[in-house]
């Protein structure tokens, strides 16, 4: 039996979760055996991989319940929540990292069997490279902020487990207590910074903040497949619920077609999108006669059959971000 999508990406994060539970276990196995505070930064930082992991599955599991009388929507905004508590807990995460390295670094202790601790880490490490290239794979194909979030999570977690193993190759050759704090304040500030960009970005995504590369995208599209009927297309506005597009357009047309002519020219533009986009973009467009405009739109117009031209066509306008956000003025005669 063929799977979903959502059914797939359910399969990944939960593949994920298994492996990051495991790599858990064997970073506090390596911390015991060490007490080291580096180790202990790489193995809480695993904790917030789980809960994480956790969070994530729950709301791919979420976003994949259909539309409602109260989801108009969707559920796929779920994802966004899930990315967003991903990125406390691991501000979090850092913050108590960092407080533990200036602890140990005011009341040293001893560090025991930092070769142990070195291949434990090591190992885990590329297992954390290889999940996060996974799931930011899948995520990109499926376009799941919430894979490609915990993707990028566990990558970050990868780079500074590599300098964590350096820094604890480092000590165990010259005994240098300070070096394991330093470590643990150094990883700590970049966990935190790590957090923070993902509460950037999922909380703009939650407020709506236009996406400019995927309006750039959108343009390319249209663009590539524009008919001579498309005027102008502008006052586009584009909704991301999860996976799904939801976009309102304006499209200019001839002011003389009738509903049916405006109604086909309408299809044409939408079966663009699905083209491009599948299944997941949802297009509700108003047309716009040409002649309602302060500027007129002859000159723009690639209609060579127009018998109500009044002006010579010199150049068709091109769809870009620009065209698309602007908001045309309307006169009536």
């Amino acid at each position: 039996m063929e799977l979903t999508e959502n059914k797939l990406k359910q399969r990944v994060q939960r593949n994920i979760l298994t492996v990051s539970v495991l790599i858990l276990v064997g970073k506090f196995i390596a911390y015991y055996l060490t007490n080291s505070v580096g180790v202990l930064t790489d193995a809480m930082e695993s904790i917030v991989n789980v809960v994480a992991g956790a969070i994530s599955l729950f709301s791919l599991c979420l976003s994949e319940k259909p539309k409602d009388q109260n989801h108009p929507f969707g559920h796929g905004k779920i994802e966004l929540i899930s990315a967003s508590i991903e990125g406390i807990l691991i501000s979090i995460a850092g913050g108590m990292i960092i407080y533990e390295g200036i602890k140990r670094l005011l009341v040293p202790t001893d560090i025991q069997k930092i070769d142990v601790g070195i291949y434990i880490i090591a190992a885990s490490g590329l297992l954390n490279y290889l999940m996060g290239w996974y799931s930011i794979a899948v995520g990109k194909k499926y376009d799941s902020i919430a894979l490609v979030a915990g993707g990028k999570h566990l990558q970050s977690d990868t780079y500074s487990t590599i300098g964590l193993v350096a820094g604890l190759v480092l000590l165990y050759f010259t005994g240098i207590a300070w070096i394991d704090s330093a470590m643990a304040l150094i990883f700590g500030s970049v966990i935190i910074i790590t957090g923070i960009s993902i509460l950037r970005k999922t909380t703009d995504n939650l407020l709506d903040k236009a996406d400019i590369n995927l309006l750039a995208d959108l343009a390319d599209t249209l663009n590539r497949n524009r008919k001579p009927e498309w005027i102008d297309i502008h006052n586009v506005k584009v909704l991301k619920s999860g996976n799904s597009l939801y976009m309102d357009c304006d499209l200019t047309i001839p002011w003389y077609y009738n509903i049916e002519q405006g109604h086909k020219i309408g299809a044409r533009l939408q079966e663009a999108m699905k083209a491009k986009y599948s299944d997941h973009a949802v297009l509700n467009i108003h047309l716009d006669p040409c002649n309602i405009f302060e500027t007129p739109k002859c000159n723009k117009c690639m209609c060579t059959d127009c018998p109500y031209r009044k002006e010579k066509f010199v150049a068709v306008e091109e769809i870009n971000v620009t065209t698309f956000i602007r908001n045309e003025v309307e006169f009536s005669e």
